[in-house]
């Protein structure tokens, strides 16, 4: 057993606990490249939807976390990796589009930091970069629950996955002077879609 699968197991137990809820999962690809694209609103977010889906998932996070300690080394165990908000990280664009590469999962945050409100913001156009480089589907996937974890009902917490956005799908029409901008906006409509848990 991989320490991915070992913390998983052990993560996965409160919200079974909490009538934890999936729905969409034959949504997610079970092979090939893939970026998953969720709404943010709870350091939870990653965790619950790592111990909702069976592929791994390497999600990218801000780079102070990595400097806690030992839950740095526990996030790097994971596949997490760090980026340097506010600035060009190109590291972290390599390690992105490596992971795509290897036909892995790649989890981001496309509001770039969580809801204060729970309501989604404005997409940052990073994750059309990793889409295009990559030519990856993006899958929008909704969590619902975590924002107060504790004190949710039973079966209040889950995840939405969508319908797999392909490059062709999100392919700006002509006279778009932002065309990143422009896919970076369909996304978060395809995230608002889904229906919560």
């Amino acid at each position: 057993m991989t320490f991915y699968d070992f913390a998983k197991a052990v993560m996965s137990l409160p919200f079974r606990i909490m009538g934890w809820k999936i729905k969409g999962i034959e949504n997610l690809p079970t092979e090939g490249p893939v970026i998953l694209a969720s709404n943010h609103v709870s350091l939870w977010d990653p965790v619950l939807i790592g111990c909702s889906v069976p592929r791994q998932v390497c999600y990218i996070a801000k780079d102070e976390l990595f400097h806690v300690p030992l839950f740095g080394w526990v996030l790097r165990h994971l596949g997490a990796f760090p980026v340097k908000r506010g600035q060009g990280d190109t590291s972290a664009i390599r390690q992105s589009l490596a992971i795509l590469k290897e036909q892995r999962v790649l989890g981001v945050f496309p509001e770039g930091t969580r809801s204060k409100t729970g309501q989604l913001q404005k997409a940052l156009p990073g994750i059309v970069m990793f889409m295009e480089k990559s030519q990856a589907p993006i899958v929008p996937v909704r969590v619902s629950g975590t924002r107060k974890l504790f004190s949710q009902g039973w079966g209040k917490v889950g995840i939405v996955i969508g319908k797999p956005l392909t490059p062709e799908m999100l392919k700006p029409p002509a006279g778009v002077e932002n065309r990143r901008e422009w896919v970076a906006q369909k996304i978060m409509e395809a995230l608002e879609q889904l229906p919560e848990i």
